[in-house]
C-alpha cells in the first residue's frame, strides 16, 4: 500500500522570507505605538500620548505590515502555474 505524499511545502522559500519581513514591520508599528506613559499617575501629558507618531505613523506602518503579510501569503512561487 503506497501512500502518495506531496513533499512540497505550503509556501516557497521567498514567501516565508516575505512573511517574516511583514511580521517584523507589524512589530515595528507596535513598538512605535508604545510609550507615552508617566510614572506619576497624577500627570497627564497629552502631547506625548497623542503625538503624530502614535496616532498616525504607527497604525499606517502596522497596516502596511499586514498588507505585506497578505501579499506573502497570496504570492505564488515562480515555478508553479
Amino acid at each position: 500500500m503506497a501512500a502518495n505524499h506531496d513533499d512540497e511545502m505550503a509556501f516557497g522559500r521567498l514567501n516565508y522570507k516575505l512573511l517574516l519581513i511583514g511580521i517584523g514591520i507589524v512589530i515595528l508599528g507596535f513598538i512605535l505605538m508604545a510609550g507615552g506613559g508617566s510614572g506619576d499617575p497624577e500627570v497627564f501629558n497629552a502631547d506625548e500620548i497623542f503625538s503624530a507618531r502614535r496616532i498616525t505613523v504607527a497604525p499606517i506602518v502596522c497596516l502596511l505590515g499586514y498588507a505585506f503579510i497578505i501579499h506573502a501569503i497570496m504570492r505564488k512561487p515562480r515555478g508553479e502555474e
